[in-house]
């Protein structure tokens, strides 16, 4: 897992980003927090989301999103998995 480190504090008091995301597609697993995008719609926007499963050429992400609780996407394998705007409607 990669810590965001200095240049991503936030807030007026310089807070520490929460979050800490696994950025090493190499060692991926289940109940890693990763950052995804969506380019087709949203550029380099940046999404949060859990890895529910990984293979060798693509990984299964989980929103979170208690509407939709069994929803996953299918993701590229890379730093910051690409997401179809189609898996995400």
């Amino acid at each position: 897992m990669q810590d965001l480190g200095p240049g991503m504090a936030t807030g007026e008091g310089g807070e520490r980003c929460p979050f800490s995301f696994n950025f090493d597609a190499a060692s991926f697993r289940p109940g890693d927090l990763v950052s995804y995008r969506v380019p087709a719609r949203f550029d380099d926007f940046p999404f949060v989301g859990v890895l529910a499963a990984v293979f060798d050429d693509h990984v299964l992400i989980s929103p979170n999103d208690p509407a939709t609780p069994g929803k996953q996407m299918r993701g590229t394998r890379e730093s910051r998995p690409v997401v179809a705007l189609s898996e995400v409607l």
